[in-house]
């Protein structure tokens, strides 16, 4: 079962992969396509949902074969918010019958899924405190919620690179930049950890953590940071340079800084390759869009999965944070971070409706929107200790 679980996981990511080129061609065809899409749309679309009808078929018999809901850890999440991704633009798509939204969704759910697998995705039995239905009460409405926030992230990427001007440098051009930036260090996390993985590199540290208990940890990448006081136990592999507090989960922390550094050295190939901005590369495809529609999806994202986050993220984790804990709300950093969503997501509704807050300025409330749920996701979830981090 196990097996036939991933095997959908990779189907699905093929069909997503073909669907995105399909895509491409639906917006080279200058017709109105928001009046009635193409063929190659409709092939499209067509094939997306297949994807997600595997995506689907992956999830349920994880499922199955766990014997939970299969949102426990960084690669069951994440691979299950890829797919309520999907889904959410799916819905989106038969509202709208925009082809260009599909082009930027199905790669962003591709790099999703495959930084989730990174992660290590062997079947764990689940620690007692997560062993109740409200785990997938809880955290699928969650990932459901911040999935069709998301889309107002491609709605915003795609209305920003059409309108600010690339001839010439401005503080729009260097944020569009920096995003990209950001895809590509996620790029370079892939490689570089596939190929460390190849090459089974492993390190293990002993240290004593905040509880007075000795413990191993180990790395799968050479260590720039280490535990605060760590022996390294594995001869041959680099000693760390840096120690970090017992607050900072070093070896997640070690591979954001491996991220980094070889995202700046891939982006600056890219950059040698195209000899122009990669967001400035990007923008003829965004040459046809109608902008009023475009902010109309960005807004009707955020419209709909306010409630469904609200329900997910604060109702019915306060619900189960009191059963588990015996309290509603404790200030645990995921807690305060769903929070600062929440709040931020309520500030754009309230600065669309009330101040007029439309077009580029509503673009860049998406980008940074989506910017705070990648936070809570990736750095939260790996490097600030907590009840609810991931294995």
């Amino acid at each position: 079962m196990v097996a036939l679980s991933s095997n959908l996981l990779y189907s699905a990511f093929f069909l997503y992969l073909i669907a995105t080129f399909l895509f491409g061609g639906a917006i080279r065809d200058k017709r109105k396509q928001y009046e009635k899409p193409n063929k190659w749309a409709a092939v499209a679309i067509t094939i997306t949902i297949l994807g997600f009808i595997t995506h689907l078929g992956y999830f349920v018999t994880r499922w199955v074969a766990s014997g939970h809901a299969p949102v426990s850890n960084m690669f069951e999440f994440i691979t299950a918010f890829s797919m309520m991704f999907v889904l959410a633009f799916i819905l989106l798509y038969f509202l709208y019958k925009v082809a260009i939204l599909g082009l930027f969704t199905l790669p962003i759910t591709l790099l999703i899924i495959a930084y989730g697998s990174m992660f290590p995705t062997d079947i764990s039995p689940l620690i007692p405190a997560l062993q109740t239905d409200w785990l997938a009460i809880h955290v699928t409405t969650t990932a459901l919620g911040s999935a069709i926030l998301s889309i107002s992230f491609i709605a915003g990427i795609i209305y920003l690179l059409r309108s600010i001007d690339q001839t010439k440098h401005s503080k729009g051009t260097f944020w569009l930049e920096v995003i990209m930036y950001t895809m590509v260090a996620t790029i370079a996390f892939i490689l570089i950890t596939s190929v460390f993985r190849g090459m089974e590199y492993e390190a293990v540290y002993k240290w004593v953590d905040r509880k007075d208990q000795e413990v191993e940890m180990t790395y799968n990448l050479p260590s720039i940071v280490g535990p605060n006081q760590g022996e390294l136990l594995t001869k041959g592999k680099m000693e760390a340079l840096v120690d970090v507090p017992a607050i900072i989960a070093a070896g997640k922390l070690n591979t954001v800084i491996w991220s980094a550094f070889t995202g700046l050295l891939l982006y600056g190939v890219l950059r040698l390759i195209l000899k122009k901005r990669i967001s400035s590369a990007l923008q003829p495809l965004t040459k046809n869009i109608n902008f009023d529609l475009v902010d109309e999806i960005g807004y009707r994202s955020v419209a709909i999965g306010f409630p469904i986050f609200t329900l997910g993220a604060l109702i019915f984790a306060m619900i189960w944070a009191q059963i588990a804990w015996t309290r509603f709300w404790g200030w645990d950093p995921k807690e305060v971070w769903a929070l600062i969503t929440w709040l931020f997501y309520a500030a754009y509704l309230h600065l669309r409706l009330s101040k007029g807050w439309q077009g580029e300025k509503s673009a860049w409330l998406g980008v940074i929107g989506f910017a705070i749920i990648v936070f809570n996701l990736i750095f939260v979830n790996l490097i600030i200790a907590g009840l609810h981090s991931y294995a």
